[in-house]
């Protein structure tokens, strides 16, 4: 079961919504931030073969967001610690971008593949979702690509997410921990659902959750679940397998993501989940339809009636950014 606790205070969600606008306001978005920054190179295909690294745009919550600048928090740190121009690179020199942000430079140390080895760097964070929040801690899942070269030669496309563990503090929340996505190598065979996947140009994958379908660690239930619901939506799949905590976060209850039985989708046919002008209609067929294709639990924002099992539909603070779709074999 992924739902998670509630997360503590009465009316937090009402009272955070009525405060996000002037959180984002505060943190220098517009009322109208994208929710998808776009690079001048196509998330799916390489960089620019000359010239140097593509340009990239500074991602922003949406104002609809239950804690806007929890995120931005978050999304800050990653983008400041992938990114860097000709002599930037190092754990040194990333030390020193973090304390900037009023952070313990020693989360440097914690990027893992956000610092290659390489000469200059960019990154485009794609989206950033709740892993959890509470009152008083949260989990904020950086989708991100990273685009590298050194030496003046080729550049490199590549990416990961990064589960970033926050705490909260005034007047910023703290990180407290990175935890990157190691999905492992690239398997010798797939199965045919995992090619489809890969294929199947109506499904979006960001880094980490194609390198988690190469790897063969994702359940063939999930992959057919995907291509089912191709046949009705373009759908942006945020988080597959790797990235994600490895409990339900605020509990002790596996997630279902680390054993590669569930994935979630933050955008559906060009609509983001979590912005309001999206028809409440397209993410109640979405969930239905994400039932029908077998999930045993499905959680978005918005609570469903019905199910094969009383369970089978949630909703909470967690979810209200993306459609998780999740299986028990």
């Amino acid at each position: 079961m992924e739902p998670h606790p509630p997360p503590g205070g009465i009316g937090r969600r009402a009272v955070l919504l009525g405060a996000a606008a002037a959180a984002v306001t505060a943190a220098g978005c517009s009322g109208t931030a994208t929710h998808r920054p776009t690079a001048t190179a196509s998330p799916s295909g390489p960089a620019p073969s000359g010239g140097g690294l593509p340009r990239t745009t500074l991602w922003r919550p949406s104002p609809a967001d239950i804690d806007p600048a929890v995120k931005l928090r978050a999304v800050q740190l990653i983008e400041s610690l992938g990114a860097w121009p000709p002599g930037g690179k190092g754990v040194g020199r990333a030390r020193d971008r973090v304390s900037v942000l009023g952070l313990p430079s020693t989360l440097a140390d914690q990027a893992g593949p956000l610092l290659p080895d390489t000469d200059e760097a960019a990154l485009q964070v794609i989206e950033a979702q709740y892993g959890g929040i509470l009152a008083d801690s949260g989990s904020v899942l950086v989708v991100c690509q990273q685009w590298t070269r050194s030496g003046g030669g080729p550049v490199t496309a590549g990416g990961t997410t990064v589960d970033v563990r926050l705490s909260a503090a005034r007047p910023r929340w703290d990180v407290t921990a990175l935890h990157p996505a190691r999905p492992g190598p690239a398997a010798a065979a797939l199965p045919g659902e995992a090619r489809g996947v890969l294929a199947d140009s109506r499904i979006s994958l960001p880094p980490a959750g194609a390198a988690d379908i190469r790897s063969g660690a994702v359940h063939q239930s999930a992959l057919r679940a995907m291509l089912d619901l191709a046949g009705s939506y373009r759908m942006d799949i945020s988080v597959v397998r790797s990235g994600h905590p490895l409990d339900v976060f605020g509990t002790t209850r596996p997630s279902d993501h680390p054993l590669g039985r569930a994935f979630d989708v933050w955008r559906i046919n060009g609509h983001a989940v979590v912005d309001p002008a999206t028809s409440r209609g397209l993410i109640e067929s979405f969930m239905r339809d994400a039932a029908a294709a077998g999930s045993y639990n499905v959680g978005g924002p918005v609570q469903l009636s019905g199910g094969a099992t009383a369970n089978q539909f949630f909703s909470d603070d967690t979810h209200h950014d993306h459609v998780h779709v999740g299986f028990n074999s």
